[in-house]
């Protein structure tokens, strides 16, 4: 089977957070949820992840509502548990105990297998200096990639 082409990702987290390491994780979802990914109908703007008694959730997640559900659908924006190992739960919990680290979202897609996967990433919040290199070097590719056109 081919893998999809859906990717959902938070544009966010790259310009807010300096990722360190990352985690691909499995989602427990429902049935319209999984319909509503394929769809391409979910966000991860304002999501977060927190460490729960020995499981991750993921926090703020909007996959909107199947249009088809009825009154089977789910509430866009639900805790939905993550499945990770036991040692990377371990080494996150870890690392976000961290002053100035914290656990979030960066993509949703769909596996080979048709599985939805939430990658996640351990990040550092970046100070505003920070923030102006990364719009400078980025505007710099464009410039370049502009030139090179030409």
């Amino acid at each position: 089977m081919k893998a999809s082409q859906i990717n959902i990702k938070n544009r966010r987290a790259s310009f807010d957070y300096e990722i360190s390491e990352t985690y691909t994780a499995g989602m427990v979802l429902t049935g319209t949820e999984i319909k509503s990914i394929r769809a391409g109908k979910a966000s991860l703007v304002d999501s977060y992840c927190v460490i729960d008694n020995g499981e991750v959730w993921a926090k703020g997640i909007n996959i909107s509502e199947y249009f088809y559900g009825s009154y089977n659908n789910h509430s866009a924006r639900r805790d939905r548990k993550l499945l990770l190992n036991k040692k990377e739960i371990a080494k996150i919990a870890k690392a976000s105990e961290d002053p100035g680290y914290t656990v979030v979202p960066i993509k949703i897609f769909i596996s080979e297998r048709g599985f939805a996967k939430l990658v996640i990433g351990i990040g550092r919040g970046k100070k505003q200096y920070d923030k102006r290199q990364s719009i400078k070097e980025r505007e710099d590719k464009r410039n370049l990639a502009r030139v090179m056109m030409k």
